[in-house]
């Protein structure tokens, strides 16, 4: 059947660059003679019947707005087979004989969903959490790391002036990866994450010890979400060293503001190949980067795959933060 109709919609957590993909999986889909439906609230939207036909003025001054134009939330009801009955009946009733899904694990589950009842569906991975396996860098996930950067050094400029130690939760979820960029990229002493075992002593006592000695007198200790408990380790800290200790969870701030150029570049190139692969008569799929190119992956085989985390860059970390 040849592609007439798509729909695009955004699932999950937001993440800085997921309008650059709606624009281009628009734009690429309306070029090419094909209608789009915008649905509103992810798999909410796609059950309640929220969509709405788009142009190419409906994406215009976009790509530069973090967030999502789309709106977002997480959807219980399609986790059932009834809901995802309802998606695939409105999905029918519209006429629409392709979706492009963009957002993380969650919601390329989804897309598989869609794809198992006969709809078909591309997932775009669009997560700061960097999770995604099959995917080297994820939509948002750049940006996420730039905007931790900026405000650890922030946090920086006060622990030094005070001679604190600052103890800073990020994002990540189960995974360590952003923990472990933006760990290297603000000279962090210590860097927990959940891949790996951490010794309180040996990882961040020992290690501040040896710095103090030849002439620190701030420290940065970066924690992985999925690790958490930062107040706990701050008070800790403090006990240990006598060093004045502070806990900062970045929370939300992490998910917003402008994308980055590569953000804004690799969402724009994973929403044409997203239509791209519909145009072609594929579905159960999912547009991935590896090695800088853009490729895809069967859904069933992705969700699969296991992502190796970089204990080399790890080790790497620890020697250079002394």
């Amino acid at each position: 059947m040849a592609l007439k109709r798509i729909a695009v919609l955004t699932s999950g957590g937001d993440a800085p660059g997921m309008n650059a993909a709606v624009r281009a999986a628009a734009r690429t889909a309306l070029f090419k003679g094909i209608e789009v439906f915008g649905v509103y609230r992810g798999y909410n939207g796609l059950i309640n019947n929220d969509l709405f036909p788009m142009n190419l003025r409906s994406v215009s001054d976009i790509i530069h707005r973090g967030g999502t134009m789309l709106f977002t939330a997480r959807c219980s009801e399609f986790n059932t087979e009834e809901g995802i009955q309802k998606a695939i009946k409105v999905c029918n009733d519209n006429g629409i004989n392709g979706v492009v899904v963009i957002g993380g694990d969650g919601s390329l589950r989804g897309a598989q969903d869609l794809s198992r009842h006969g709809m078909p569906c591309i997932g775009i991975p669009g997560t700061i959490d960097n999770d995604i396996s099959c995917c080297e860098y994820t939509i948002g996930y750049d940006t996420a790391m730039n905007t931790c950067m900026g405000m650890v050094d922030r946090l920086r400029d006060t622990a030094q002036s005070h001679d604190r130690c600052s103890v800073v939760e990020v994002m990540g979820r189960n995974a360590g990866y952003l923990a472990l960029n933006v760990g290297i990229a603000v000279g962090a002493t210590s860097i927990i994450v959940p891949e790996v075992p951490f010794d309180f002593e040996r990882d961040i006592i020992t290690r501040m010890k040896m710095t103090s000695q030849t002439g620190k007198k701030h420290f940065i200790v970066v924690v992985a979400e999925g690790v958490g408990g930062v107040m706990e380790l701050a008070d800790e800290i403090q006990k240990s060293t006598g060093i004045e200790s502070r806990a900062t969870i970045l929370g939300h701030v992490q998910r917003g503001g402008s994308p980055s150029v590569r953000d804004r570049v690799l969402a724009s190139e994973m929403g044409y190949h997203a239509v791209e692969l519909l145009i072609e008569g594929k579905s159960n799929r999912v547009v991935a980067t590896q090695n800088d190119s853009i490729l895809d992956y069967d859904i069933e085989v992705a969700l699969r795959m296991k992502k190796p985390f970089d204990f080399e860059l790890y080790n790497m970390a620890h020697e250079i933060s002394i």
